[in-house]
């Protein structure tokens, strides 16, 4: 936001130099960019927070600088003499969408004279980086910038049927802007038109029919007031923005409303000459203003900023600031909150003014800050196990957008959402979707690695993914995604290892499932304790062929709930054995369709307290066992904590083992 300081003047007496002012604005909250020259004037180029829609224009740093400098705030009346004639007699205004036209407001000004403007108001303008188009247009951009209200002229008659209609635009419709570019609209786009076309795109720019040129003489004063979200989403939709949409996006005072469309016609008449039609049309009409009402406690100020402050001097600044103060006493003050701050709804915003205005300088450095004992939550701890378990292993965090490519999350799609999610007004054009899966993102990254000569990167990350949208907004579930060049099992390993940290209660079971993505056989459903948790597997040649990957690929990705759920704050320590432990081998020669699964729960089961331990060691698949036939080869240990186990307490262990894999599984012991 630039700001003329020649102008400031105009609303508050100032003997300080422009950067004694600037720096004053620093330090109560709008971060000075940098000042220029600009004639005998200064251009001071000021940061402005979203949150500070009121200085969005040269009127409200003035008052910013009114309260800092301790000097009255002078705004101009907007005086007009309209003639006797109906605004309503010679033209209407039908508002069909007010969700997202709150508020229009049209004057009459006839018999205009249209030609260049004066050179102080030329000098205003060009010290803020505009340039002169003719003196009416400059006026809605003096108006615009002098208190940030957006107003549009438009040439009365060049509007088919003399008429104004707000609406939503047709699909196809098109409008050729006063960029000289033609735009496409969708029926979402809010548009000002006439009775045949649009006029105006609601919010952002106006249209090349209807603009002012030096053949206009009738004017139509528009002063409106626009959803945020209709302007910022037309805007980013036709990816086109402006002083107008800027401000729409953030919020204005309807309030000015009437005071801005005045100011505008007033400076009209003084540069361009004519006559003002009288009473105004405003649909809908503009509600009697209910100001928002905050009490202040003033022993809250010291306790909330570490510094004395008095109630005195509180009040003086909330007042300098043009708070209303409606009642007070010792303790306490109440506040009629201004319409031009919608941001101050709450106490502790009226201390950060009082803080803003003191002088955020006051407060010391060097004063130790209080500290209070503060605990992790559950999901911070178990994230904090995650990066732990991940990064022993040789795992990489990443962190990677939350956008995709609709080809890139269709690629790795397994919860089959359809349709993706879109954000049609993003300004990344092709990489819209929000991600059902973080493997996408992940193969992107490791193909970005390999290029660069890393090979084998091994990442992981945890963030979001969107898998549904309802009226309260997108599904998101938080997910733990990785991936590796390293096999199946190692993966596996992985996962087990973190589930183990997590809770000794959790048990990590897979499942073949089919998913395409997937090499064939190579990808499994994972489920603790039953439950589905996510899914492992090596994934097919051609997924890792689209990402252009030269090694095979394992990825996993898992719901990081579950992980919070069951996690063990407090983990229980266990004593080293203190006997020796005694494995045995087993391999079974078993049908095809029995998974190592079904096996080790039959181990487990017959092999009882004594069994603190199973492995998988191998499987073989060959002519010597025939078709449909495998074996799989498991080492068990067995352990007891009171004794040494012997030898034919092992034997007869392994013979249950046995029997009841024969039994359950019509297993053959090799």
């Amino acid at each position: 936001m630039i700001v003329s300081w020649n102008w400031l003047r105009d609303y508050v007496s100032l003997e300080c130099t422009p950067r004694q002012a600037a720096e004053r604005l620093m330090m109560s909250g709008l971060n000075l960019e940098e000042i220029q020259a600009c004639g005998d004037d200064f251009a001071i180029d000021l940061e402005v927070t979203s949150n500070r829609a009121d200085c969005l224009g040269q009127i409200g740093v003035a008052r910013e600088l009114s309260a800092l400098f301790h000097q009255p705030l002078r705004i101009p009346e907007a005086r007009i003499e309209p003639v006797a004639t109906a605004t309503a007699t010679i033209t209407s205004v039908e508002n069909r969408c007010p969700d997202h036209c709150a508020h229009y407001t049209a004057r009459i000004i006839r018999g205009v004279k249209v030609g260049p403007s004066p050179d102080w108001l030329k000098h205003r303008l060009e010290c803020l980086g505009l340039r002169s188009v003719n003196n009416v247009v400059d006026v809605t951009n003096y108006v615009l910038m002098e208190c940030g209200q957006p107003l549009h002229a438009f040439d009365f008659q060049k509007l088919s049927g003399q008429r104004i209609v707000v609406r939503l635009a047709k699909p196809g419709e098109k409008i050729l802007a006063i960029d000289g570019r033609e735009y496409e609209l969708d029926n979402q786009t809010c548009v000002i038109a006439d009775a045949e076309r649009p006029a105006a795109i609601a919010g952002v720019m106006g249209g090349q029919l209807s603009e002012v040129t030096e053949q206009t003489t009738d004017l139509l004063i528009e002063a409106a007031q626009f959803a945020p979200l209709s302007v910022r989403r037309t805007a980013r939709k036709l990816s086109l923005f402006s002083d107008s949409s800027f401000r729409f996006e953030r919020g204005i005072n309807r309030q000015q409303l009437d005071w801005a469309s005045r100011r505008c016609c007033e400076l009209i008449v003084q540069l361009a000459g004519g006559e003002i039609l009288n009473d105004p049309i405003t649909v809908p009409p503009l509600p009697e203003h209910v100001p928002v009402q905050v009490t202040l406690r003033f022993a809250s100020v010291p306790r909330l900023l570490g510094i004395p402050v008095s109630p005195a001097e509180s009040r003086g600044i909330l007042k300098n600031l043009g708070l209303v103060e409606i009642a007070a006493d010792d303790r306490q003050a109440t506040y009629q909150i201004p319409s031009w701050r919608a941001d101050l709804p709450r106490e502790v915003d009226l201390i950060e003014e009082v803080a803003r205005i003191h002088g955020y300088e006051k407060i010391s450095e060097n004063d130790a800050p209080r500290v209070t004992a503060a605990q992790k939550s559950k999901l911070d701890r178990t994230t904090d196990l995650v990066h732990r378990v991940f990064n022993a292993q040789g795992y990489f965090e990443a962190m990677t957008l939350t956008f995709t490519s609709e080809e890139e999350s269709q690629s790795f799609n397994p919860r089959r959402v359809d349709p993706l999610l879109r954000v049609d007004h993003s300004s990344r054009r092709r990489e819209n979707v929000l991600r059902p899966s973080l493997i996408p993102s992940l193969l992107v990254s490791r193909r970005a690695n390999e290029r660069t000569g890393t090979a084998n990167a091994r990442l992981y990350e945890i963030a979001r993914v969107f898998t549904a949208f309802s009226t309260r907004g997108a599904a998101q579930s938080l997910m733990i995604g990785t991936v590796t060049g390293d096999d199946f099992l190692s993966l596996k390993g992985l996962l087990e290892q973190l589930v183990g940290e997590v809770s000794r209660d959790l048990e990590l079971t897979a499942h073949p499932c089919d998913y395409a993505g997937f090499a064939a056989g190579r990808g499994a459903e994972l489920y603790l304790n039953d439950l589905f948790w996510g899914w492992l597997g090596e994934l097919d040649r051609n997924v890792s062929d689209r990402f252009d990957l030269k090694d095979a690929v394992t990825v996993a990705e898992v719901d990081l709930d579950p992980l919070v759920q069951h996690l063990e704050q407090a983990p229980q320590l266990q004593r080293i054995p203190q006997f020796p432990a005694i494995e045995r081998d087993f391999n079974f020669l078993l049908e095809e369709r029995i998974t190592w699964q079904e096996l080790a729960g039959t181990i487990t089961s017959a092999g009882g307290e004594l069994l603190r331990n199973l492995a998988y060691a191998g499987q073989y698949r060959g002519e010597k066992i025939g078709v449909g036939k495998k074996t799989y080869l498991a080492r068990a240990a067995f352990r007891s904590d009171e004794r040494t186990l012997t030898g034919e307490e092992v034997d007869t262990l392994h013979k249950q083992i046995v029997t009841a894999c024969e039994q359950k599984l019509s297993a053959i012991l090799r």
